[in-house]
């Protein structure tokens, strides 16, 4: 299906830093809860990813992501998911994460 520029436009993906990592035993598949610093515009907001097959909690923080932030707020368990955490999914299901080449500000916007 094709979408417009005006789609694309929509989506507001931005660069973050997780600055914290929590196991997240509630949750049907194996995730973890990250709290993530998007700058002075956004501030941090929360996510739940299933990120648990690829990456370790001490190796998530400090690691800079992208996300989309303009999605609404999702209940998943007893956690509320602020943003969306974008990786690559592989054939058995293991995301690899989305991430800057180089250090840059928290909350630039994807393009």
């Amino acid at each position: 299906m094709e979408i417009t520029w005006s789609d694309f436009e929509k989506v507001e993906m931005r660069v973050g830093t997780i600055v914290e990592v929590r196991d997240f035993p509630e949750a049907r598949k194996p995730a973890y809860q990250l709290v993530i610093d998007f700058g002075k515009e956004i501030g941090i907001r929360k996510s739940s990813a299933q990120i648990t097959k690829r990456y370790h909690r001490e190796d998530l923080l400090d690691r800079q992501i992208v996300a989309v932030v303009n999605f609404p707020k999702k209940q998943i368990a007893n956690f509320m998911s602020e943003c969306l955490v974008i990786g690559a999914v592989g054939e058995e299901g293991d995301v690899v994460l989305l991430t800057p080449d180089f250090k840059i500000e928290n909350g630039q916007r994807i393009a």
